[in-house]
């Protein structure tokens, strides 16, 4: 316990700060996983499917409504303009409160057609752009935090909130008749008493509501990306909403929770990439990118790996989770956790176009798989039901990759003398065996005792192959957690 204690007092502050920051999402998201089951027995499918289509459309409106300032241009600003960081940082806290009153009024004034346009209540609409203002304040001052490494504040404060808005909902669903109203206002007025006071502090300690140069600057900076923006929050969200207004709230629900439990591996995915991401960049810069496939290789072989555990146990997860109302999740979470796989490899061939600022491939990229997913969406749900939207998700997240990967080499081609950093062939065989393997084990939820049996190999396998898995782990944790220097502002 000394070594650990020891160990840990030599670490930088910039490692101390994402060792925290990366243990806080884990609680967060464990904090949501485990509450997972409460709710979707104190609420009905289609109650759970409500409040999924809810936050569905949170995401799409809140791009509009906020333009996503918390994004991209707000790091690079912190960084930009640090020696007038907190005048940058309360005069963003003002410009988004004042396009969150801009767009409540004009939904006021035709509050009826967007009532029927999201099939939400005035409550609902209005508790959702109090949440679209809430979730910026929190986005702000926590990139904030994380710029200045004060990782103390932010960890407290995310876990108090990941703590009580589960209590608060559980309490206000039990005690009411409207559930899904209930829950969404359990979560409202949390985020209302503590954002409002991040609020006050962002703007009390810059002094400046308004700012012509930063409100200009931010607003030339984002609006051409509100594409990009909107298109990747489609990819993630249009799936509920279409479910649905095609096949009903019960279905949607159904798939919510499926989706939910699928995308918890998304955990992983961020904290490899939290490894990894400074390391790829210092070598993009360095142009010494022949070593990043065998980093990448390991990475996405452990992504596989996880991503097919979770397939092969979804059954018993799904039981687990939900009542037998939810049993048909099963079949939705093995397209979506196969999707996780490709969520991660993009991001793999996405840095070079973030890196050179060639955000025009990542755009296209983003709108070319966001129109395919409503596209395939509209040909399957109504054909083979809302299981059919698993598949076109996994269909155009892999689309999404493959374009990702066609500009990474054309990015390089340009930029890194010709050089390519993974070979086409690796990537191809690991992810073909991958694909292989997940389509394998569906047809094993009709045969426990075959899928018991492959399970029971799969651990024989991991512990025969114990070492190699270990040296394979190694490699990804080996890598030097160093910032490069004027590193990239993915948007």
């Amino acid at each position: 316990m000394g070594r650990i204690r020891s160990r840990y007092q030599s670490l930088s502050v910039q490692a101390k700060a994402s060792f925290w920051f990366l243990i806080c999402a884990f609680l967060q998201k464990g904090i949501s996983f485990i509450t997972t089951p409460i709710f979707s027995r104190l609420m009905t499918t289609e109650e759970y499917g409500r409040f999924g289509v809810f936050y569905s459309w949170f995401g799409i409106i809140s791009v509009f409504v906020t333009m996503n300032l918390f994004a991209g241009v707000y790091s690079q600003g912190l960084v930009k303009f640090s020696k007038e960081r907190a005048v940058f940082s309360s005069s963003m806290q003002g410009l988004v409160l004042v396009l969150t009153v801009l767009y409540t009024g004009i939904y006021m004034l035709f509050r009826g057609f967007f009532n029927d346009l999201f099939h939400l209540s005035t409550v609902q609409m209005l508790a959702m752009m109090i949440l679209i203002w809430t979730s910026a304040v929190f986005s702000f001052w926590a990139e904030e935090q994380r710029v200045e490494f004060r990782y103390k504040a932010i960890v407290v404060f995310s876990l108090i909130l990941a703590v009580l808005k589960p209590t608060f909902g559980v309490i206000f669903v039990i005690l009411s008749e409207d559930k899904v109203t209930a829950r969404i206002l359990s979560i409202v007025i949390v985020e209302l008493l503590f954002c409002s006071v991040l609020f006050l502090m962002q703007i009390r300690r810059g002094q400046s509501f308004y700012s012509r140069k930063f409100w200009w600057y931010a607003l030339a900076f984002n609006l051409p990306l509100i594409p990009h923006y909107l298109s990747a929050t489609i990819l993630n969200s249009a799936d509920r909403i279409m479910i649905e207004n095609i096949t009903g709230s019960g279905d949607a629900g159904v798939y919510n929770l499926a989706y939910s439990v699928a995308l918890i591996m998304t955990l992983f995915n961020t904290s490899l990439m939290q490894t990894i991401s400074p390391w790829i960049y210092k070598k993009i810069k360095s142009k010494d990118i022949r070593d990043l496939g065998r980093v990448a290789y390991t990475t996405l072989l452990i992504i596989a790996v996880v991503n097919l555990l979770l397939i092969l146990f979804a059954p018993e997860i799904v039981r687990i989770f939900a009542p037998p109302e939810y049993a048909q999740a099963i079949w939705v979470i093995p397209p979506v956790a196969m999707s996780v796989y490709f969520m991660f490899s993009y991001d793999l061939f996405a840095k070079f176009a973030f890196y050179y600022e060639r955000t025009l491939f990542v755009m296209l990229a983003s709108v070319i798989g966001a129109l395919l997913n409503v596209a395939l969406n509209l040909l399957a749900i109504p054909r083979f039901g809302f299981i059919a939207a698993g598949y076109t998700t996994l269909i155009c997240y892999m689309v999404y990759a493959v374009l990702h990967y066609l500009f990474m080499r054309k990015v390089c081609r340009e930029n890194c003398d010709g050089v390519m950093p993974y070979k086409t062939g690796t990537i191809v065989k690991i992810t073909a065996a991958f694909l292989a393997l997940g389509f394998l084990f569906i047809p094993t939820y009709y045969r426990s005792l075959l899928r018991y049996g492959l399970i029971a190999l799969l651990l024989i396998l991991g512990i025969v192959f114990r070492k190699k898995i270990r040296d394979a782990v190694g490699t990804v944790l080996s890598v030097k957690k160093t910032e490069p220097e004027n590193g990239p502002s993915s948007p």
